[in-house]
């Protein structure tokens, strides 16, 4: 059964005219929502540790920026975009204290909701809007008059109010302008990890490492390889993005369609899709959560090995050496680093 969509005539802004919104967090969503909220003329202040990096560029932008808890008091909506992993201690330290009946504790990520790492009050509404791209798209798409899709899911509607008042924020940011998908928490968490880890980031990175090591093993010039296994990728997905696969196939030679119909299924496997349903029984059971927060516990030893090893691969020296002689691919893009941070 499809899945319910609303666009802009389905969503008030009214709804949170007269309402403060603290967003909690300047990284990539964070700013994104801040400015965007802002720009919809809604009330936003940002919520920061003290100390923190980001506090110079939201200011620079125009933005009201207030310790963390201080933020959260004086809020009606409270939009949590910190990392999951600093999510737990900062509810329990600055946000549970001073939230308020009638207000609205919201998420970008279900991930500590479902999970169990943050147990609101029965008298705060849950919801979340998650718009499914990065936050410099967010940003850029509302710019220019457009929207990037959401997703929006309840948890707890101590209002009576909380969906609406999704849909009027999730219009104020400009998901409605490309639709926004009912979901749940449960299914937009375990849908959500499972495209990171198994395709969108864990399945695609390893496909290009491995590809590109294949063909420099095998004698070829580096520079070549990252061509055919790193540079091109967009073009493919773009087609595939625009069009669907059936689009991409109709643009790409026959040669290269046939090599896809025919080789491929030798590289995904009966054996590969069995590893995937291993990992999303991980994901649902909560074993990769555990394991996440453990990490994170311990101090990432893990994490931090894994980060430092894939920075040192060849991909990325002849990827730097590439993009430097190819100016074009960054032009009049703002860093994801230089208006957003942690």
């Amino acid at each position: 059964m499809p899945a319910n969509v609303y666009y802009d005539h389905d969503a008030d802004t009214a709804l949170i005219a007269d309402k403060r919104v603290a967003i909690l967090g300047y990284g990539s969503q964070g700013h994104a929502h801040a400015l965007n909220l802002r720009d919809s003329g809604v009330d936003v202040v940002v919520g920061l540790r003290e100390g923190s990096a980001s506090r110079a560029k939201a200011e620079a932008a125009g933005l009201r920026v207030l310790p963390t808890a201080e933020a959260v008091r004086g809020a009606d909506i409270v939009m949590v975009l910190l990392p999951d992993t600093e999510q737990k201690k900062v509810y329990e330290t600055d946000i549970a204290p001073n939230l308020a009946d009638g207000n609205s504790l919201a998420f970008a990520h279900g991930f500590n909701i479902h999970f169990g790492q943050i147990t609101p009050p029965a008298g705060v509404d849950v919801w979340m809007i998650a718009p499914k791209g990065p936050g410099h798209l967010v940003r850029r798409t509302y710019e220019e008059g457009g929207g990037v899709p959401c997703l929006v899911a309840v948890a707890n509607d101590a209002t009576g109010k909380a969906k609406q008042t999704a849909l009027a924020y999730a219009k104020a940011i400009g998901g409605t302008r490309a639709g926004v998908l009912d979901t749940t928490f449960e299914e937009e968490t375990e849908t959500d990890l499972f495209g990171e880890q198994v395709v969108l980031c864990g399945g695609l990175v390893e496909l290009i490492r491995n590809g590109f090591e294949t063909l420099v093993e095998a004698g070829y010039q580096p520079e070549s390889a990252y061509f055919e296994t790193l540079h091109e990728v967009k073009l493919i997905v773009d087609l595939i993005y625009e069009g669907g696969i059936a689009a991409m196939n109709y643009s790409i030679s026959d040669t290269a369609e046939y090599g896809e119909m025919t080789r491929g299924p030798r590289i995904i496997t009966p054996q590969t899709k069995d590893e995937m349903r291993r990992i999303l029984a991980e994901i649902r059971s909560g074993e990769f959560a555990k394991e996440w927060i453990a990490e994170n516990e311990q101090g990432r030893p893990n994490f931090d090995r894994l980060r430092e090893e894939a920075a040192k691969h060849p991909i990325e020296e002849v990827g730097a050496r590439l993009r430097a002689m190819m100016p074009w691919i960054s032009a009049g893009k703002a860093k994801v680093q230089d208006v957003s941070g942690g």
